[in-house]
């Protein structure tokens, strides 16, 4: 019991920092472990990652607070669509066979390994310079930063507002239906279709994936799915290593780090996808 606990942890602390420093959701990690390695029934391991998630945000959100780096503005007006997403989401799970949640599961997966390389080949942290549109600057959604990497304050546009929104309702969907924070595609919403710098993106993320899974964790507590002999161990773990990761990623360039977390990202993602439909590798 005492090493299943210490296990927990360690797996919540490295997907404390994973999630931190890419605001992807420490359930990217949590959950693919959970039913991959240690067997556990892909309803309680989503369960436990809805309150990893929350841990991640938490984590990550006081360190990015702190420094400036995420867009509260963009934050609270963007989770109106994604706690609208992730309560539909929680609700419909209930009625979805486990091998589609895999199947789904494995795809994000791998959509998310496809754009972390994107964003390695890119080579830059921030976008460029752009006109905003009527609705950010009526909303006041543009913003400001400091790139410690970079030793340069980043000044910067908010477009295509509507977009953004819309992605965000699927955003939440997800999240509700597989227990993650769907961070891959909130920092997509913000730093393709709304041209905000990666930092403040992935920042901005963290605190909406908290949001988000706190929206659904209601109803998987209501449901039985939360086990707290799982959940509190890793919650614990996470919370250190989103610390740990917020640090990492305002002061490092991720690309090593992307490198190292991309063919692990991949090959989970396959796996996670084939298991959906019977295949084992």
């Amino acid at each position: 019991m005492i090493n299943t606990i210490l296990w927990l942890a360690v797996v919540g602390l490295a997907a404390g920092i994973f999630g931190a420093i890419f605001g992807i959701g420490g359930g990217m990690i949590v959950t693919p472990i959970l039913t991959l390695i240690m067997g556990l029934d892909i309803k309680y391991a989503i369960g436990a990652s809805v309150i990893s998630v929350i841990a991640t945000s938490s984590g990550a959100t006081v360190a990015y607070l702190k420094d400036d780096m995420l867009n509260l503005r963009v934050a609270m007006f963007l989770e109106i669509a994604t706690t609208i997403g992730a309560i539909v989401g929680a609700i419909l799970t209930g009625v979805l066979p486990s091998s589609v949640l895999y199947a789904l599961f494995g795809l994000l997966l791998l959509f998310s390994a496809w754009n972390m390389y994107r964003k390695m080949r890119a080579g830059k942290e921030t976008s460029e310079a752009i006109q905003p549109d009527s609705l950010s600057t009526k909303l006041k959604l543009n913003g400001s930063y400091y790139d410690d990497a970079i030793k340069e304050q980043i000044d910067y546009q908010v477009s295509n507002v509507p977009g953004g929104f819309t992605m965000m309702l699927g955003a939440g969907l997800a999240s509700g239906l597989l227990g993650i924070g769907s961070g891959a595609f909130k920092v997509i919403a913000m730093d393709t279709i709304m041209k905000m710098p990666l930092k403040p993106s992935s920042a901005t993320s963290n605190l909406m994936m908290g949001v988000t899974a706190a929206a659904s964790a209601t109803v998987y507590f209501f449901n039985g799915s939360i086990r707290p002999e799982i959940a509190a161990p890793l919650a614990i773990g996470i919370l250190i290593g989103a610390t740990i990761g917020s640090k990492i990623m305002k002061r490092l360039r991720a690309r090593v780090l992307r490198m190292i977390f991309i063919p692990i990202l991949f090959y989970i993602g396959l796996q996670m996808f084939l298991k959906g439909f019977g295949v084992t590798i």
